[in-house]
């Protein structure tokens, strides 16, 4: 099947030329591409017929249409050297551009290489497509060594190259060394960064909280920043809290006529200014987006909804989902789960229950946040089967279950340490295991509600078995609860064990 985006480009090709790419796309599929030589094949003069119809969008179009890249990469080679070539047709940048994507796009990498380098086609602006390719695969060593080589082929001389390895460097959190790559870039002055250089890596040092190097690589930008750079500063200060410094750039960027704000700039100074609680200027800020024309989006609403919702004004927040709806906009499960949270803080679990059941009830699939903020709720107010029961439906919705630990805290807290035991037991057929604060949970629960050290025992053996060592707390549990039965060899075992590996005994304990 072709895919939306395709469907809508063919539709715009005339007919005639439509029929044509059909037809030799037949053609094309009865070949063997791998061996094009084979017995079994057609003659390949058949190809002929098509010649007249090569030019560089032809050949584009026909090379898009093919589902398999062996076709796709033998139509390419025919038309490389056509006979006979009445247009006298040769490929261009865009042509090489169009079967390099597709050979990448199947992570035909060394086909694809193998064909630039024999063509002398092995550019700075193709070897930024292999690195990238390479990097949103992981293969991080691989970019690296492509990134090595280009940069020596062109001694330095390769910012395609450049962007390409700090992109990928950047999503994969290795900064330090994007950084290091960017310093010798600037150092070396063979090639000045651009504005995606610049882009990347405040992007780069915003996601590792180094705000004053974001801002200085901003500030020093021998390019005027484009939007996308204004974006990408205003919402590293606004995930720091840096309020005031946002405002500031958005201001130069109302006074310019290429970068005024636009709905990603407003919606990050909402999401801003709600996360550190100030509504007023969060309501300001969509009232003066509105006015200079700019449509909020559903991430727009939603954040300024969740603000409004963490504040507890979840009236507010329903009068912004109904105002989201009346602009064509449609609320999403991210919409109801803020209501769902505001309705819980502002203490009004009822209706945060029923307004759960409303949303199922409409055919609104909740997710496991959705399902966090119920089942926290049931645990808040002591009610662990509720949760328990929750936890039932999302694993039976294919959901994996979560906060576990919060209701084995809640048993332990109504000194029903038995239950935690069960519910222990059970949460592996539940799809999530058990990690240290589980057994921690559950171990001092059953110590405390003495004469259950036999199913601590148990339970101790298998949190070892599963990779978790007792800590300090637990070590001084065990301890006390071998001198409750009298067992003073095993509490004086623990003891020892516990200060082999390094850790003070208290009084009590000793």
């Amino acid at each position: 099947m072709a895919s939306p985006k395709l469907r809508r480009s063919l539709s715009e090709i005339p007919s005639q030329i439509l029929s044509t790419i059909s037809s030799l796309t037949s053609l094309l599929q009865s070949l063997n591409p791998k061996h094009p030589n084979h017995p079994l094949n057609p003659n390949l003069t058949i190809l002929n017929q098509f010649s007249h119809h090569l030019n560089p969008q032809f050949v584009i179009r026909v090379l898009k249409t093919q589902q398999n890249p062996y076709h796709a990469l033998f139509f390419f080679n025919w038309a490389s050297n056509p006979n006979p070539n009445p247009n006298n047709y040769s490929h261009n940048h865009f042509t090489y551009i169009a079967i390099t994507d597709i050979l990448i796009s199947r992570n035909l990498f060394s086909l694809a290489t193998e064909l630039l380098e024999s063509n002398n086609k092995l550019s700075d602006f193709m070897m930024g497509k292999l690195i990238k390719a390479h990097g949103d695969l992981g293969h991080i060593r691989w970019a690296l060594h492509l990134f090595d080589r280009v940069r020596v082929r062109y001694s330095g001389r390769c910012l395609f190259s450049y962007n390409a390895i700090l992109g990928v460097l950047v999503r994969c959190d290795r900064v330090d060394l994007a950084e290091k790559l960017f310093n010798e870039m600037i150092g070396d002055m063979i090639v000045k960064p651009d504005v995606s250089t610049c882009t990347v890596m405040i992007k780069g040092l915003c996601k590792m909280g180094e705000i004053e190097k974001a801002r200085k690589v901003f500030d020093e930008m021998s390019e005027r920043p484009n939007l996308r750079t204004f974006n990408t500063m205003i919402s590293g200060l606004c995930k720091k809290g840096l309020m005031n410094a946002a405002l500031e750039i958005v201001e130069t960027m109302k006074g310019s006529d290429d970068c005024l704000p636009d709905t990603v700039t407003y919606t990050t100074l909402i999401d801003g200014f709600c996360k550190i609680r100030d509504l007023e200027k969060a309501k300001r800020c969509f009232d003066e987006m509105v006015s200079r024309n700019i449509d909020p989006n559903e991430l727009t609403y939603n954040a300024l909804i969740d603000g409004l919702c963490v504040s507890g004004d979840v009236d507010d927040a329903k009068s912004m989902m109904i105002k989201m709806r009346l602009n064509c906009l449609k609320d999403t499960i991210v919409t109801h789960t803020s209501l769902l949270k505001g309705y819980c803080i502002a203490g009004r679990s009822d209706e945060a229950f029923k307004h759960f059941k409303d949303m199922v009830g409409c055919g609104m699939k909740p997710d496991s946040k959705s399902y966090e903020v119920i089942v926290n709720e049931y645990c808040k107010l002591s009610r662990p089967n509720d949760a328990i029961n929750t936890l039932k439906e999302m694993t039976k919705f294919g959901i994996r279950a979560c906060s576990f630990n919060k209701i084995l805290n809640v048993f332990v807290e109504l000194k029903q340490p038995d239950r935690a035991v069960v519910l222990i037991n059970q949460m592996r057929q539940m799809g999530c295991r058990p990690n240290f604060l589980s057994y921690n949970a559950v171990i001092c629960g059953l110590v405390k509600a003495k004469g259950r050290m036999k199913v601590v025992e148990k339970l101790l053996m298998d949190m070892v078995m599963n990779g978790f060592d007792p800590d300090a707390t637990m070590y001084g549990c065990l301890v006390e609860g071998y001198r409750d039965i009298g067992n003073e060899e095993m509490a004086m075992r623990v003891s020892r064990e516990m200060i082999d590996k390094g850790f003070v005994v208290n009084r009590e304990s000793s």
